[in-house]
């Protein structure tokens, strides 16, 4: 079944407006990385722990740091989780 546009607008509008925006998610990084808040905010609690744990042995360091080149992909990720699941519930499936 294809998808009018309203529907097809409807999904995105959707994302937009319950999927994670950038500028937190760096701010988040930037100000509270020593509680990795971004990685919460972004929906991945289990890393979350893990990287808070991680400072002890100093690698939760450069992990904080490469997290700065990953947001744009989790964002990525978790709006597509979004998307799919509105597409789903439109779809009927």
């Amino acid at each position: 079944m294809a998808l009018t546009t309203a529907e097809l607008t409807l999904v995105e509008q959707r994302v937009t407006n319950d999927g994670p925006n950038i500028a937190v998610a760096y701010l988040l990084w930037f100000f509270l990385w020593f509680v990795s808040a971004h990685r919460f905010y972004l929906g991945r609690p289990g890393t979350a722990i893990l990287q808070i744990l991680s400072y002890f042995v100093l690698i939760g360091f450069f992990w904080v740091l490469i997290d700065a080149i990953l947001i744009p992909g989790m964002i990525r990720e978790k709006q597509n989780e979004i998307r799919g699941a509105m597409l789903d519930q439109l779809t009927g499936r």
